[in-house]
């Protein structure tokens, strides 16, 4: 089975209980809906996994009876194959139909390749590897990215200028800003602090 044929839909949590049960974080549109693509598996794709939805953001995990054994589920990502999910929309496409696609400016230039594509918490991001192998962070907005043709097999990138921010009022615009000086202990003989 190959990695670019599998899609990533969710991670195991911390253990729930002492029975096994474990929080799941799901990352399909509907949460419940990762129980029902069959069995999942991590990404070695070695080992599977059957859910059963509990309650929100908690499932059972069939072969999982106590809390050790939910611990070492930690953390473990769960995919599933590319073909279970359902078909998408014209101008529809799963994240990980992006990668290997060619990204390129506005006028043609090309600038890489899409080789992953990560999220931190505060948004999707397109991380391009040239020809060089250097590999540039862009964020995936409408703005940076306003055009994705799959089969065409290219993206098209505007990158985002540099960001200045200047001094705000009342903020010293002087590189040489006092440094704060500490105040130096003395002490007496017989070991007590001077006043």
């Amino acid at each position: 089975m190959s990695a670019s044929r599998r899609i990533l839909v969710g991670e195991f949590g911390r253990p729930h209980g002492v029975r096994g049960l474990v929080h799941l974080r799901s990352h399909t549109s509907e949460p419940a809906a990762i129980a029902g693509y069959g069995p999942l598996s991590e990404e070695s794709g070695e080992r599977r996994f059957v859910l059963k939805w509990l309650a929100e953001g908690l499932v059972q995990v069939e072969g999982i009876a106590d809390r050790d054994a939910a611990a070492k589920l930690t953390g473990t990502k769960l995919y599933v194959d590319r073909e279970a999910l359902p078909a998408t929309e014209e101008d529809e496409f799963y994240l990980s139909d992006l990668i290997g696609l060619r990204a390129e400016t506005e006028g043609g230039d090309v600038l890489g390749t899409v080789s992953a594509v990560e999220d931190f918490g505060a948004g999707s991001f397109l991380t391009l590897r040239d020809a060089s192998g250097r590999e540039t962070l862009l964020p995936f907005t409408k703005a940076v990215v306003p055009v994705v043709e799959v089969a065409a097999g290219r993206v098209v990138v505007v990158p985002p200028g540099e960001v200045e921010v200047p001094p705000q009022p009342g903020e010293a615009e002087s590189v040489d800003t006092p440094r704060p000086r500490r105040p130096s202990m003395r002490r007496r003989s017989g070991g007590r602090d001077a006043a």
